[in-house]
């Protein structure tokens, strides 16, 4: 039977998406705003059940185990709900302000979250495939919505073809999965893939589906998408590109192999450690070589990937680890640099209206004519980097504890060193970008004064605000204890608060 109460933030989601979609068809243009202020006040309304769901602390299974909410379904959908509405008002006047505004941008962006939400509570294969799919169909559409824009065509199609081949990949290897096993569900697939570890055709679908998670997380080799589909799309839609859609990525590969494939990690072990140590050298390596400041993100979106693979890929080849260890920890650095991330692309938009170009050449001194925009930049590209006390260097602290927990294993000890090593040339990369802001002389073509002291739309100093503010708090995050509960003594200790 189905539980209204644990379905209410799906519910509520999906109602404002299509509230969203019938406000723009029967409202005039000059009240389109609407759109934006509907689907923010949903995202709101859709967080108000995850609070009591959370503070209910009750594990609610539906669908015969296909669909449950749990804490970490509650803290996915919790982070997919704030994704949304930093998205939000990043886009209100970047897309307002563009000549191609559409009111459905809104009910696409929205229903993409909604596949988010049931992604965090898929407990079969079926599920998880059509939550992955309606995070991603919409997608394809946002990255192309310069229809008149060459690059942001070129985005759209080398998204929407990439997309589709994994999917059908995906797919595929799913469908091996079932043939061998005989169910969907995650727990009856765990029960019986001990026994099946060498049948060819479960082999082969564990590795299809490993290949299909690669594109969605754009990891190295399967990553060739993603630079150009970053760099030509709206950057809103490029920021939710590398935090939402990422973030679904790892939500389907975390739930399959460690709900489903738990005893099979002989199988995709070995090829999630390659999948991290390539994502993190050419990841990284490339990103030094690139002048656009979109791109050098999109690489080091690339190279992060490497970052939170890194924990699950030690845990699958060295015999006896506990994957519990492995799970938080990606599941914490992929909450973090989502934040993180987020901030850096509202600044990339912010510091595109200064200076009129996306090339890292052009924004020279641009802190000496906008110190304010400057110190976000910084906390933002430090945080990146891992640089205490910033959240980065919380979610790197976490990834490399992860990785050696106890362990001498040789697997262990040159991932860490790799990892160790990329992160030094992240940091020089990162500090490029910084050190032109405030060291480097204004260029000569940089905008004239007017452009430079403009003020920046509320709603982008808004989502400016609430980035920082989680990228210089949450280094501060519980270590010592399971993040439903941490959330439940301070939700709790705040309810009491208000009542007393």
């Amino acid at each position: 039977m189905a539980d209204y109460h644990a379905l209410a933030p799906e519910l509520i989601l999906a109602g404002t998406a299509l509230a969203v979609l019938i406000a723009d068809l029967f409202l005039p243009k000059s009240m389109r705003r609407i759109g934006a202020a509907i689907g923010l006040a949903g995202l709101t309304a859709t967080a108000l059940p995850l609070i009591t769901l959370a503070l209910d602390g009750a594990t609610r299974s539906m669908f015969s185990g296909s669909y449950v909410v749990d804490g970490f379904a509650l803290a996915l959908k919790g982070f997919f709900v704030l994704v949304g509405y930093v998205i939000l008002l990043m886009s209100v006047n970047y897309l307002e302000s563009d000549r191609y505004y559409q009111g459905e941008y809104y009910f696409l962006l929205l229903s993409s979250l909604l596949g988010g939400l049931v992604m965090a509570s898929s407990r079969d294969l079926l599920t998880i495939f059509v939550g992955l799919e309606l995070v991603s169909a919409p997608a394809f559409l946002l990255a192309g919505w310069r229809k008149a824009d060459s690059r942001s065509n070129e985005a759209a199609l080398k998204f929407f073809i990439f997309g589709v081949l994994s999917a059908a990949v995906l797919l595929y290897g799913m469908s091996l999965i079932y043939g061998t096993v005989g169910s969907i569900l995650f727990s009856e697939i765990r029960a019986d893939s001990a026994a099946l570890i060498d049948e060819p055709a479960f082999v082969v679908g564990v590795v299809l589906m490993m290949v299909g998670f690669g594109f969605k997380v754009a990891a190295v080799p399967f990553h060739f998408w993603a630079p150009d589909t970053y760099e030509g799309s709206p950057t809103p839609v490029t920021a939710y590109l590398s935090v939402g859609s990422k973030a679904a990525g790892f939500v389907g590969m975390l739930l399959i192999t460690y709900l489903a494939l738990g005893e099979a990690r002989e199988i995709w072990g070995p090829l999630t450690w390659a999948l991290s140590a390539v994502s993190l050298v050419v990841g990284n390596l490339v990103a030094l070589r690139q002048e656009n400041i979109v791109r050098m993100l999109a690489y080091s979106s690339i190279a992060h990937a490497g970052f939170m693979l890194a924990p699950f890929g030690v845990a699958g080849v060295v015999a006896g680890r506990d994957l519990d260890e492995a799970f938080r920890a990606t599941v914490i650095y992929l909450l973090l640099y989502g934040l993180m991330n987020l901030g850096a692309f509202a600044v990339v938009i912010a510091g595109a209206q200064r200076t009129g170009t996306g090339s890292i050449s052009g924004w020279a001194g641009l802190g000496s004519y906008d110190p304010r925009l400057g110190v976000l930049l910084t906390v933002f590209f430090f945080s990146l980097a891992g640089i205490p006390p910033l959240s980065g260097w919380f979610a790197k602290f976490i990834m490399f504890r992860g990785i050696l927990s106890g362990s001498s294993s040789p697997w262990a000890i040159v991932l860490a060193a790799l990892a160790a090593a990329t992160a030094v040339i992240a940091l020089f990369y990162y500090a490029k970008v910084v050190k032109s802001v405030w060291m480097d002389p204004v260029p000569d073509s940089a905008p004239t004064d007017d452009r430079r002291t403009r003020p920046l739309a509320p709603a982008l100093g808004l989502a400016l605000g609430l980035t920082a503010l989680g990228t210089v708090v949450l280094n501060s995050a519980p270590t010592g204890c399971r993040f439903r509960r941490c959330l439940q003594v301070r939700l709790r200790g705040l309810a009491r608060a208000l009542n007393g």
